[in-house]
């Protein structure tokens, strides 16, 4: 790969993008990551189809033809490039996103309605769903060091993991927890100092929001490993949460937990 160059327009829309950059270029592209079964690699597709469906999305809305979102087949035309290639595509698509959410800054209202993977979300979305795209898997990268743990600790990642992405985390694990009739599942996870995270769920759905703390915390930890949790990640540090929910509710919440 080539030393990473982007101009400062992505720099200032996505200021995640270096740091995630020279975690890239640190490693081989072979190299394993905290991503279960993802080598580098694996992440940098990943982070390609991000960039270019978030601004394929966001433009066709502004151009009045909007498009549904595609699945994560969207990937699959980056796997036949090369590592050089790769990279070079990565940083094209970051530069599109970067206009296209500049020009959506400039030209829509926050407010306004757009969808995305069968839900509404708002023009802010596509910008800042990116960043934090970039945070979540440079911590895949490198793990809990000190520019991973400041970036998933901000308060903004927490809302936007529980306001703007919500629903799409429980999938998978509700596939797992196939819920009978009646059955519900009831988790708080807790970082001192700052709303709850309620997630609940039932045979019909889950969903999570922020709420004032109350009672007793499933789960305890700082802001960045509650983040973690929430995407089905896991710090490497285990001594960094902690609980007396007991066995059975903590593997209900962390099968319900399991991300994307």
């Amino acid at each position: 790969m080539v030393s990473p160059q982007v101009s400062a327009k992505v720099e200032d829309v996505l200021p995640e993008w270096e740091a995630f950059a020279h975690a890239v270029q640190a490693r081989r592209p072979d190299s394993g990551t905290w991503c279960e079964a993802w080598t580098v690699r694996d992440i940098l597709i990943h982070q390609t189809g991000n960039a270019e469906e978030l601004a394929r999305v966001l433009s066709a809305h502004m151009a009045g033809e909007p498009v549904a979102t595609r699945g994560f087949d969207r990937e699959d035309p980056y796997r036949a490039l090369s590592d050089v290639e790769l990279w070079a595509a990565f940083a094209d698509r970051c530069e599109r996103l970067a206009d296209v959410t500049d020009a959506a800054a400039r030209d829509l209202s926050p407010d306004t309605e757009i969808e995305w993977t069968g839900r509404t979300v708002t023009a802010p979305f596509f910008a800042e769903h990116m960043r934090e795209e970039l945070a979540l898997h440079r911590w895949g990268l490198t793990g809990d060091d000190s520019t991973a743990v400041h970036a998933l600790t901000q308060d903004w990642m927490t809302a936007h993991s529980v306001l703007e992405v919500g629903r799409p985390l429980f999938r998978r694990g509700l596939a797992k927890l196939d819920l009978p009739a009646g059955e519900r599942i009831e988790a708080r996870l807790r970082t001192p100092g700052r709303d709850d995270v309620l997630v609940t769920a039932d045979a019909e759905g889950g969903s999570m929001r922020l709420v004032p703390q109350e009672g007793r915390a499933t789960v305890e930890s700082d802001a960045a490993v509650r983040l973690l949790l929430l995407w089905g990640r896991r710090p490497a540090d285990p001594s960094r949460w902690h609980s007396d929910a007991g066995r059975e509710a903590l593997s209900a919440l962390r099968t319900l937990l399991s991300g994307y």
